[in-house]
């Protein structure tokens, strides 16, 4: 019911079962039931006991986890727990006799202790016997003496032998070597054990024969047999009439345990009467086990005894050894000696840690119970009182519990920061002198409790950011330490609420909550603020959570944002510009005024320098550097001009800088009227023709432009509806729409993408929303980190959404440029879709879990459930006192000691409550948990329990719970009259002389009662008869043992044996007896020969017989007794040969074989024996013995022909081999039977008379096993069978059965162009398995894709290697690849090939030098100019050199350099581009016609370059471009500049606005003549219905298809942007005003064709829109004629690359050329007019820029930080034009 009961409560919370463990000190439970094993002994280690985790209801693997141990005391470990197959197994070798000595049943009992569920189980092992011992005499040779006077049958006992095994493998006969005086019987006493007497059967003649050599063999029942002799020496001495005496039947002695070895104990003395040799008396041991002989050594003459080996009290206390006293007559008397052993302190204490709670809390309150130990010494008294200590300074202490028991409590409080874990040594010294002691040592660990805070490891913190900083950056990092461990370390960062300028701090900073990082979630702005105060928070994840707080200071660092603002001079609020004045009689260093300036940076980035930009009058005006003053350089003079114009630079210090300008007039005149006055006189008459002329210009512009806006207008409505068709036909399609326009930048039909993004899409069938993931491009400076980009929060493309200002992924442009795209985007008629968050997750802490895994929390106890546990042990020393019951033994099971409840004070509730137990070695009682009685739980004999003590006291100990308290008991076991005496053999066998003198007395054997007291062994008593009596005598010790009388004289003719019975009783009521029953035989003498039992004697013998084989043995037999009766045998006439191979004891008559016997050699053998006894009376007999064949010949194998070359495609049956077999032996075991190893493809037929012939049994290859060893094995029929086996070496001869195997299924060859003629280029290998001449392979070329005719002047390949040589040099322009056939032949018969391709790459070098495309040659050779404005500011774009390469590659990557220039530092040259661009303002000085000496060089190794010279004219009109050019300044018409600008705008609003109907037109021809030559966006754009336009290229933008690969998982999509596309069949309009939504839409529509396309062509480079520093040359072309006709050559397919790229570059960039016709893509207006649209072929399959494979980005954007080069340059007008 315990058992069911604990097993119950197990399903219960862990955490309260620990709680109680640590407060109340549960102890462990003793085991609720017994399991019993049986093995045999003498297994191995690790060997198989039981499978102790079923028995336990465990798995097998939770041995370890449940805390299962053996618990065993004061004994080795014999058996140990396999923890991973759950079973008990041997931890030793185990032997049985060492355990149990002659014990009929060998228990070996230990408990095994489950710490989980707090409980001890009995664990019972039976150690069966086995026959591992052979009986063993106590000597090997025994001296026995007999006086010749002895009269026949008279009996002497031998030594028994000894057996340590038990049952049918003990001791079970004896035999005696054959004589003719003595024979041999074997008597068994009361217990069993046999033991040998020898029996004179013949009288005995001392001058006949003085000694008797006899040989006595003892054998035991098991199987096999084992066996023991001792040679038995028989000395016949004069007539001896009188034994032995000792002078005490009983010696008793008390010696201690510590005597040294050889000590001298005692001296035992016997007298005999009898003189000389008959009176010399020799002591021995009589029946003394094996370890007790060693213990002691008996001195054979003296009769001293000896230590001869060390004492131990713990082991044996008490020795009982029985003397025998032996005189030369052989007469024997015995006597016991006592020994006493005295403990002495020699054993150490030992401690057993029978429970330990590990870990314990920190927390843990004082007196809290951490182990329960267990302390015992093997010493008795003072010697074993044992006491406990530990170190002082650990903060426990030890308290004495009941008897042995200690436990080990909390004095002190627990730190576990300071302290983890606790190594205690617990020492127990004994009270022995000197004492001893042992220490024990265990590991207690603390666990951890939340009480310590985290701990910041700085008081404060403070860091600088620099203002502008990216949104996202990690700006510091902080850290706290928690000197806890694991939940309780775990350290969540947050920061305290507070507001900064009315908004909240965490719209400025965030932190990693779990590695204390801060980020920036805005850009800083020094001059908005310069520190901001934060409070960080740590909180551990403890329960409850402890926290503490620090102070981070962040300072904002100044950067130059802010460029110089001028305070003076500003402009009247009127618009005019103010004049200062400068009076004529200025001296230098006049102050005529001062710039002022402030700049809102701090530091550095805000010191100022002033710098003159502009003068009309270089040399006259200086400026400060630092202070702005304007003074005059020099003194006015009469020629300066009147009026002059400054422009003053005010420029900061910082990195870059940035400044501001300002226009001073400075008028010279002494006074204001004067300047008025000067004024007036210069100004020129209006000219009223000139200013009509200039009205008519702007009426005719605003008209023109007005008509153009309309017809824009009107086009944009058209595709407006068409896009609002379209949008309808996607939505019912299911296409997803809308892109960030935030991610873009272009007009219609030009998208550049601002970067580069991969999209995740999550497409659903019916939603018309996709999910889509923007990761930042930079995971280091943003918030954003990968972790949570990785969280596939969704992002919704809505159609409505607006234009993302703080939820817009951070792109690294500048915001103005794309505030400025965004309106112009906006007013052209562009809808922008960006992206909206569909929703933000908050976060959630995940409630804390307690260890268990369960969130309840835990109950507290009650004061009283507290109290009265503690107060309960003080109140239990007084009931420490032991409980003594009394019972008699026997008693059966079930039976009621007492009621130990009663007696301990406790009710019938508190004894399952309390969990009342008892707990002993072997537990024979067990409680009532219903009554609290104490009951007899197992069968008890006081016998078994307490041998022959006479108080027999069993000790217990009673265990109660809550709280732990342990109670001694002690039942008293009464003996009654349960045994009878008993002898131990049930039948004494005495051999007595009939000459025997009366008188003579004979020692019996005692019976045993195991009872005490009056139940014990009384009397002794002897059937009545007349011829013995008995008499009884008493042993000093108490005891009684009979001697039997000899009354009257034996005369074996009247009676040759007496039976008597011997009775043993004791003195109990009703009193109980045994028997014993004696067997006396009366010896005579012999007087009759001896007789054979057969006159012949017939025997069939094997001939594998060993020698020393008994044959058969005759017998003779002799009715006299005694010496006559011996008989001896002998060899009559028998041959030399049979006695070589035969002998014969001539004692026993047994016939033994000598030497091997040989069937083949001799069948029969035919002897005479004769038989003789020792009265020389004989008889004879006859022996023929057969001899019968055995199988010991095995058969031979003879090979008479072998054949061992075999072709390896010989037919089957073909003879290999012919040979012959043979055995000596006769019958079956001659007749033979051959056979073949496995595996040959070979087999045997049989001939005639023994002849086999070998022949093929299946197909040889030869490439598979190039010879066999095949094995011939001969076996006979024998039983057992013989064979003998032969093997032979067979070789296959090779056919050519196999061609040739080329080592690649084909090969690819690289080889660079301009090879070696010659070289070699490649080599092909094939192989073939045959051998010799069919293995040899040659090589030839069979075919190629070139002409055959001319394949040989290409390549040639050596017919002996398969080298491949090249034989003439090969030219990537030419020829980039072809492919061979080649053929490998090998040279058999017939021959066999196979072939292979080989396919050539010939690469590229650089071997063409670039070519310059543009500036070309005039028709009639002259060199052709552009013309540059006047007004050209730096940066202007000049013109463009455009230069091809032939080669590929790298080899085709341009740079272009200046070689000359006629003004140096006037222009700049792009090094990738070939784009001249002013690099500083037209001068007055400059002349009007520059030279520049252009050099285009490409990236090969060596590089190879061309020049161009470039003619340029600055001139504002065609008209000023003379033959002739005046050096000389002229002055400046402001009325015809805005004559000539008025009238080129009308040129170009009018050219564009017819452009623009032509192109509507042809739009429309074009939908209505070829209805299926739509866009080229198929493969991604595909419908069935719709309307077609052609595709828009106006705009100077090449067509791509954007690959959007979406995957079925949805995971990882593949955007691959600006992949040309070749060639596609519209079945849909192309991109329209809104190609923002239509570009994603395109791009999510699937399309296999496409997919075949983007094959073709390899992705573009990674970005084709370089700086000027970083663009990459095109790939070569020649030039085209100026017909327009279409080129033919691949070059001319390459032709325009460059000036196509950098058009489509301007385009994306938004570049101010961007409308330089509508026909032209923009060139017109740079390269010049022969550039028109016919001359600009369909490059859709050939653009591709070299080296590159990635797709495009806006990484100028991102380098540079501005707006890409083109976007922002000083072509003004032209810029304000295309903004309108």
């Amino acid at each position: 019911m315990a058992a069911q009961r604990n097993r119950s409560k197990e399903s219960k919370d862990c955490s309260e079962l620990v709680l109680l463990c640590l407060f109340l000190g549960i102890p462990w439970e003793a085991g609720a039931r017994q399991i019993s094993y049986s093995i045999p002994e003498e297994l191995e280690k690790g060997s198989f006991v039981g499978n102790i985790s079923k028995d336990l209801g465990l798995a097998p693997g939770e041995l370890a986890e449940r805390g299962v141990r053996i618990v065993s005391r004061g004994r080795t470990q014999l058996f140990s727990l396999d923890p991973r197959s759950g079973s008990l197994v041997t931890a030793g070798r185990i032997d049985r006799e060492e355990l149990c000595a002659q014990s009929a049943r060998c228990l070996v009992s230990f408990n095994i202790l489950v710490e989980e569920r707090v409980k001890l189980f009995g664990i019972e092992i039976e150690v069966t016997d086995i026959n591992d011992n052979a009986p063993k005499f106590q000597a090997e040779n025994l001296e026995v003496k007999i006086n010749e006077n002895v009269a026949t049958g008279m009996r002497f006992p031998l030594p028994e032998a000894i057996d340590p095994d038990v049952g049918m493998n003990s001791l079970q006969s004896y035999q005696l070597s054959p004589n003719k005086h003595f024979s041999l019987r074997v008597q068994s006493r009361a217990n069993g054990v046999k033991y040998p007497e020898l029996v004179l059967e013949h009288a005995l003649d001392r001058e006949e024969e003085a000694i008797h050599h006899l040989v006595l063999t003892a054998s035991d029942g098991g199987d096999p047999l084992r066996s023991g002799t001792v040679l038995v020496s028989v000395t016949v001495f004069d007539t001896n009439d009188n034994a032995p005496v000792f002078t005490l039947p009983e010696y008793r002695v008390s010696v201690p345990e510590n005597l040294p070895v050889g000590t001298q104990l005692l001296t035992v003395t016997a007298t005999d009467r009898d003189e000389g040799a008959n009176g010399e008396v020799t002591y021995s041991f009589r029946k003394l086990p094996d370890m007790q002989l060693l213990k002691f050594q008996l001195n054979k003459y003296t009769g001293e005894i000896k230590i001869s080996e060390n004492l131990d009290y713990e082991e044996t206390g008490f020795y009982e050894i029985e003397i025998q006293a032996e005189d030369g007559g052989a007469y024997l008397a015995t006597a016991k000696v006592l020994i006493t052993v005295e403990d002495v302190n020699d054993n150490s204490p030992e401690v057993a840690i029978t429970s330990l709670f590990s870990p314990v809390t920190e927390d843990s309150p004082l007196g809290t119970v951490v182990a329960l130990l267990n302390v015992h010494d093997l010493d008795s008294e003072q010697n074993g009182r044992v006491t406990c200590s530990i170190l002082a300074y650990l903060p426990f202490k030890l308290e004495k519990s009941i008897d042995s028991y200690y436990r080990l409590v909390i004095h002190r409080a627990l730190d576990r920061e300071q302290v983890s874990s606790y190594n205690i040594t617990v020492t127990a010294t004994d009270g022995g002198s000197p004492p001893l002691s042992t220490e024990t040592h265990f590991m207690l660990q603390v666990a951890d409790i939340n009480d310590n805070p985290p701990t910041f490891s700085h008081v404060s913190y403070f860091t600088y950011i620099p203002e502008n900083n990216a949104r996202g950056a990690s700006i510091f990092s902080v850290t706290a330490l928690d000197p806890d461990s694991k939940e309780n370390a775990r350290i969540i960062y947050s920061l305290a609420e507070d507001t900064i300028q009315g908004a909240p701090l965490s719209s400025y900073i965030s932190i990693n909550s779990d590695t204390g990082v801060l980020y920036a979630l805005r850009s800083f702005d020094y001059e908005q603020f310069h520190e901001l105060q934060m409070q960080v928070t740590a909180s551990d994840s403890g329960d409850p959570p402890l926290s503490s707080n620090v102070s981070l200071s962040l300072f904002v660092l100044d950067q130059n944002d802010n460029k110089p603002e001028i305070l003076y001079p500003t402009l009247p609020t009127d618009g005019s510009t103010g004049v200062e004045l400068a009076p004529r009689s200025a001296e230098p260093g006049y102050l005529v005024t001062k710039v002022v300036a402030v700049d809102r940076d701090s530091g550095q980035n805000a010191w100022l320098s002033y710098r003159l930009l502009k003068a009309s009058e270089p040399g006259l005006f200086a400026v400060g550097l630092h202070t702005g003053e304007v003074r005059t350089a020099r003194a006015l003079l009469d020629r300066d001009a009147l009026k002059q114009s400054l422009v003053v630079a005010v420029q900061d210090h910082g990195q870059p800088p940035l400044s501001a300008t300002v226009t001073l007039t400075v008028a010279v005149a002494d006074s204001i009227p004067e300047v008025l006055a000067d004024l007036g006189s210069l100004e020129s008459l209006a000219n009223s023709e000139t200013s009509d002329l200039t009205l008519y210009l702007v009426v005719a512009v605003a008209a023109v432009s007005c008509v153009f806006l309309a017809f824009v207008i009107v086009l944009l409505a058209l595709r407006l509806r068409r896009w609002h068709k379209s949008r309808l036909l996607q939505a019912s399609g299911g296409s997803l729409t809308g892109v960030p326009g935030s991610h873009f930048v272009g007009v219609d039909g030009v998208r550049a993408f601002l970067q580069t993004y991969s999209h995740e899409v999550s497409l659903t069938a019916d939603s018309r929303k996709s999910h889509l993931i923007f990761p930042q491009p930079n995971y280091a400076d943003t918030l954003i980190s990968r972790e949570s980009c990785e969280k596939k929060d969704p992002l919704c493309l809505l159609n409505d959404s607006k234009f993302p200002i703080e939820d817009t992924p951070l792109v690294p442009v500048s915001f103005t440029f794309i505030c400025t795209l965004f309106l112009l985007l906006k007013k052209i008629g562009f809808t922008f879709n960006a992206l909206s968050p569909a929703g933000k997750a908050g976060t959630q802490r995940e409630p804390k879990r307690t260890m268990g895994g369960s969130c309840a929390q835990r109950r507290r106890a009650g004061p009283r459930q507290v109290l009265f546990p503690l107060l309960l042990p003080l109140f239990y020393p007084a009931l420490c006192e032991p409980i003594r019951y009394s019972i008699p033994e026997e008693l059966a099971k079930g039976s009621v000691v007492g009621n130990l409840a009663k007696d301990l004070g406790l009710s019938v509730l508190d004894v399952s409550a309390r969990k009342l137990r008892v707990s002993a070695e072997k537990l024979h009682f067990s409680v009532d948990a219903e009554s609290g009685d104490l009951l007899v739980k197992d069968r008890i004999d006081r016998e078994q329990m307490c041998k022959e003590r006479r108080r027999c006291e069993l000790q217990l100990d009673a265990v109660v719970e809550n709280p732990l308290n342990i109670f001694h008991i002690v039942v008293v076991i009464e003996d009654i009259n349960d045994h009878a005496p008993q002898f131990q053999k049930d039948e004494i066998n005495l051999e007595i002389s009939e000459s025997v003198s009366p008188g003579m007395g004979t020692i019996l054997e005692s019976a045993e009662d195991p009872d005490i007291s009056m139940n014990s062994l009384s009397k002794y008593q002897l059937s009545p008869n007349e011829y013995f009596s008995l008499v009884e005598k008493d042993n000093p010790d108490g005891g009684k043992y009979p001697e039997l009388v000899l009354q009257k004289t034996l005369d074996r003719e009247t009676q040759s044996a007496h039976h008597l019975v011997l009775t043993a009783l004791d003195g109990g009521d009703p009193p109980r007896s045994g028997t014993a029953q004696i067997r006396i035989l009366v010896i005579d003498a012999n007087d009759n020969p001896p007789v054979f039992s057969q006159d012949v004697y017939r025997v069939s013998l094997r001939e594998d017989v060993p020698p020393g084989t008994s044959i058969l043995r005759v017998k003779a037999t002799d009715q006299d007794e005694g010496i006559n009766s011996e008989i001896t045998y002998s060899f009559l006439g028998v041959a030399d040969k049979a006695q070589h191979v035969f002998s014969l004891d001539y004692a026993t008559g047994n016939i033994l074989t000598q030497q091997p016997l040989d069937f083949e050699e001799v069948e029969r053998y035919s002897m005479n024996i004769e038989a003789k006894d020792r009265g020389s009376l004989s008889t004879r007999c006859k022996v023929i013995i057969e001899v019968l064949d055995e199988n010991d010949n095995s058969p031979e194998i003879i090979i008479t022909s072998l054949s061992d070359q075999i072709m390896e495609d010989s037919p089957p049956a073909v003879v290999v081999a012919l040979f012959k077999t043979r055995d000596r032996d006769s019958g079956e075991n001659g007749e033979v039977r051959c056979s073949l190893s496995r595996g040959v493809p070979f087999k045997i037929h049989s001939s005639s008379n023994n002849y086999y012939k070998l022949v093929t049994d299946g197909a040889l290859d030869r490439e598979q096993t190039p010879e066999y060893n095949v094995t011939i094995t001969a076996t006979d029929r024998g039983k057992p069978p013989l064979s003998s086996s032969k093997t032979i070496t067979l070789h296959i001869t090779d056919v050519n059965d196999n061609a040739p195997v080329f080592g690649q299924s084909a090969y690819l060859v690289h080889v660079p162009e301009n090879n070696q003629p010659g070289a070699s280029i490649a080599q092909v290998s094939a192989s073939d398995p045959d051998f010799g001449p069919n293995g040899r392979v040659s090589y030839s070329l069979v075919a190629s894709d070139l002409e055959s005719r001319t394949l040989s002047s290409y390549v040639s390949v050596s017919a002996q290697n398969g080298v491949v040589f090249a034989q003439r040099a090969f030219d990537h322009e030419q020829l980039r690849a072809f492919q061979l056939t080649l053929q490998a032949c090998d040279q058999g018969l017939p021959a066999l090939s196979a072939n292979v391709s080989l396919r050539v790459l010939v690469g590229d070098r650089n071997d063409n030098a670039p070519r310059v495309l543009y500036p070309a040659l005039g028709p009639d050779g002259s060199a052709l100019f552009d013309t540059v404005p006047r007004a050209a500011q730096p940066g202007y774009l000049v013109t463009k050199v455009v230069a091809v390469d032939a080669d590929s590659g790298h080899n085709a990557w341009l740079s272009y350099h200046v070689v000359h220039a006629s003004e140096p530092g006037l222009f700049s040259l792009g090094l990738r581009t070939g784009e001249v661009r002013m690099a500083r303002a037209l001068g007055d000085k400059d002349s009007v016609r520059q030279r520049l000496l252009v050099s285009v060089r490409d990236g090969g190794q060596p590089p190879l370059s061309a020049t161009a010279m470039l003619h340029l004219v600055f001139a504002d009109n065609l008209q000023e471009v003379l033959p002739d050019f005046s050096d000389r300044p002229t002055p400046s018409d402001s009325q015809a500049e805005m004559q000539f600008y008025l009238v080129v705008a009308l040129a170009l609003i009018s050219v564009l606005f017819l452009l623009a109907v032509v192109l509507a037109i042809a739009l429309r021809l074009r939908q209505s003549f070829s209805p299926t030559a739509g866009g080229c966006f198929e493969s991604v754009l595909c419908s069935k219905s719709g309307p077609v336009g052609p595709p828009s290229y106006s705009e100077g933008t090449l067509p791509y298809a954007y690959n959007f690969c979406v995957p079925g998982d949805q995971m990882n999509p593949d955007f691959n942007f600006l992949t040309s596309v070749d060639h596609c069949p519209a079945t849909q309009d192309n991109f329209n005003k809104d190609s923002s939504s239509m570009l994603l839409a395109s791009i999510l529509t699937p399309s296999l064709e496409a997919n075949k396309i983007l094959k073709h062509q390899a992705p573009p480079n990674t970005d084709w829109r370089f700086s000027q520093a970083q663009r990459p040359g095109t790939s070569g072309s020649q030039n085209g004629d100026d017909t327009g006709t279409w080129p033919n050559n691949q070059f001319d397919t390459e032709m325009l690359q460059a000036m196509i790229l950098a058009s489509a570059s301007e385009a994306a960039d938004g570049s101010s050329t961007l409308g330089g016709g509508a026909g032209t893509m923009g060139l017109s207006a740079r390269y010049g007019p022969q550039f028109t649209l016919q001359h600009v072929p369909d490059y859709r399959q050939n653009v591709y820029i070299p080296g590159s494979n990635a797709t495009l980005t806006n990484a100028a954007g991102k380098r540079d930080g501005k707006a890409p080069a083109g976007g922002n340059g000083n072509k003004k007008k032209s810029g304000k034009k295309e903004k309108k």
